[in-house]
């Protein structure tokens, strides 16, 4: 049975940094796509970031140059590095994977499995 446990949220002044963790328990098979979506008060959820079993990411413009996402498969853990967050960036943050054939996007209906979230709050 899949899940994924995520950690790492938290509150930082603009222009600091987190690591959000994600979990991955049950895991299914050699070929996957894993993202990262955050969602704030009163906004739809957004995609963030998304990579594959071949290294290929896909990152929002929004948050080109400052966020990183990356997978430690030795750990079978998913990483989001958040750098020189920014107030805007202050939402619910969620990780997602799905197995199979899948593209790099950011679309949310590829992901078949969901984190819990974890927020991130970023004070100016």
């Amino acid at each position: 049975q899949v899940q994924l446990v995520q950690s790492g949220g938290g509150s930082v002044q603009a222009g600091g940094s987190l690591r959000l963790s994600c979990a991955v328990f049950g895991w299914i098979g050699s070929r996957y796509c894993m993202g990262w979506f955050r969602q704030a008060p009163g906004k739809e959820r957004e995609g963030v970031a998304s990579m594959d079993n071949l290294s290929r990411t896909t990152y929002a413009d929004a948050v080109k140059g400052r966020f990183t996402i990356s997978l430690d498969n030795a750990k079978n853990t998913l990483y989001l590095q958040l750098n020189s967050l920014k107030p805007e960036d202050t939402a619910m943050f969620y990780c997602a994977a799905h197995w199979g054939d899948c593209s790099g996007s950011l679309r949310m209906n590829e992901f078949a499995y969901w984190g819990q979230g974890t927020q991130v709050t970023v004070s100016s």
